[in-house]
């Protein structure tokens, strides 16, 4: 039985990917590595330092800095995110989510958010739904990054759940690869070749309807 639903932030609530981009082209023109919105979509879902990292080899300069400088370059390019990300309001909750939320509410499913953004608390915040959420995991807290399922374990756990009693849902694939590792009923939501590996597939936010979600699930 269905007890509780573990939330990605990026594509699912809200969609800062904008931000993000623009954020992470500042840096990338300071050190001198272009990229485009194609290449983008590899950043979706994965942690600051991971996204560094694929920014780095992308531009053949993994070699030219130390951790401590990479560190330095990721916190740049959080100050100028947090900077853009100020313009949120709830306006910018996606279609479908204000209703999905509500109704989740009234069923008492309990709520988490499992999102790679260290500004997760600060995004619920903007967009007036914090108190919706029974628990938000802190990036900082794991060990690994998306597809590995620790966040997703541990939305269950600080929700007083097994990951059997949740859904998961996500609009990355590595995301979606996560949710499956650990054993929740996986709902994808937006490419549907991205999401190829996901218990649902749903092609925007309007269409995540709790009925139909736990329809799903309970057929499996």
């Amino acid at each position: 039985m269905i007890k509780g639903f573990v939330f990605d932030l990026d594509g699912v609530l809200t969609d800062t990917a904008e931000y993000h981009y623009l954020a992470w082209q500042e840096l990338g023109e300071k050190i001198g590595i272009s990229f485009d919105r194609e290449f983008n979509e590899q950043l979706k879902g994965i942690s600051r330092m991971d996204s560094l990292d694929r920014i780095l080899a992308y531009g053949h300069k993994s070699n030219l800095y130390s951790e401590e400088k990479k560190l330095i370059l990721a916190d740049e390019k959080n100050e100028d995110y947090k900077k853009l990300i100020t313009q949120i309001t709830s306006a910018d909750l996606l279609p479908g989510i204000t209703e999905l939320l509500m109704d989740l509410k009234k069923a008492e499913m309990k709520l988490a958010l499992a999102s790679a953004s260290k500004n997760g608390p600060v995004i619920l915040e903007r967009l007036g739904i914090a108190d919706v959420f029974d628990a938000v995991i802190d990036p900082a807290t794991l060990l690994h990054g998306k597809p590995d399922p620790e966040i997703f374990i541990k939305g269950a756990e600080q929700l007083g759940l097994r990951p059997e009693e949740c859904v998961g849902i996500e609009d990355a694939e590595a995301g979606i690869e996560a949710i499956n590792a650990a054993g929740m009923f996986s709902v994808g939501v937006g490419n549907e070749q991205s999401m190829k590996a996901a218990d649902l597939f749903v092609a925007t936010t309007i269409d995540l309807k709790l009925s139909t979600i736990l329809a799903a699930a309970q057929s499996q």
